[in-house]
């Protein structure tokens, strides 16, 4: 099938490793130019080599830290005119509310809620101008699917979905629409820090947590960073531009009380 995305520019923030680097890999395997930003030059030049290697994509990058207005300046610098902004950031802290700070629930809420509000913000003029685009929040199923020792997160993210519905009854009249992806476990590099911290917040062996989410899930195991980019790419071209205001869960129909089961046997 032709996604009909082939020439058009985007942003993937957060873009060196994990959910970042996947989705700005399946847009650049559709013929998309790409900007993509991270904090660490390094890591983010090896994806940028990997991904034009990969595809001969046209790749740009921008070594900085998207949460500050420098950082997001720099980023529309290098595309000023983007077609599609993909909103990622990392992992929030994880834990019950006993062991939660408040530097704990203002780091999650400053990652994975107001980053997302501040890279929207500044987008949308350039979209408005150029008669539309495609905004794509990649957040996460903690915000729908709820569970205590996600609570931080989930919350963050039940914001930022929220932010999602909102922005696109307003700006769906300038031809700007907007969608959220909401991904289950995926097996990122963060993958095995979240099973540390889920046998420890959950008193269970690191043999026990590993599994704990496979269980959940009626497919038995967890999401390959490939399919959720996949996914993004789809809703991120013309062929979806009619999906908005829409979040989609992408965690093989995990079903988290069993979880808890598990957890408060």
């Amino acid at each position: 099938m032709d996604l009909e995305i082939a020439g058009r520019t985007a942003i993937v923030c957060a873009a060196s490793k994990g959910l970042g680097k996947a989705c700005a890999m399946s847009l650049a395997r559709e013929g998309v130019a790409l900007t993509i930003n991270g904090r660490t030059a390094e890591t983010l030049e090896a994806t940028a080599a990997e991904i034009r290697e990969a595809t001969g994509a046209s790749v740009t990058t921008v070594v900085c830290d998207i949460t500050s207005d420098e950082g997001r300046a720099k980023t529309l610098e290098a595309c000023p005119n983007p077609d599609i902004l993909v909103n990622n950031a990392g992992a929030a802290a994880g834990g019950v509310i006993e062991s939660l700070s408040d530097e704990d629930w203002e780091a999650a809420l400053q990652l994975k809620f107001f980053g997302y509000v501040r890279c929207t913000r500044a987008v949308i003029p350039h979209m408005k101008r150029q008669g539309g685009g495609r905004v794509v929040n990649l957040i996460g199923n903690d915000g729908i699917k709820h569970s205590y020792w996600e609570i931080a997160p989930g919350a963050a993210n039940a914001a930022g979905q929220n932010l999602t519905i909102s922005l696109s009854m307003q700006y769906g009249a300038e031809n700007i629409s907007f969608c959220a992806v909401n991904p289950g476990p995926v097996r990122t590099e963060r993958w095995a820090g979240l099973v540390d911290a889920m046998a420890r917040d959950m008193n269970l062996t690191r043999e026990e947590a590993d599994q704990l989410a496979p269980a959940s899930i009626p497919l038995g195991r967890i999401a390959e960073t490939v399919e959720v980019g996949n996914l993004v790419t789809y809703l991120a071209s013309p062929l979806a531009h009619f999906v908005n205001g829409t979040m989609i869960e992408i965690d093989g129909g995990q079903q988290k009380p069993i979880m808890d089961k598990a957890r408060d046997r």
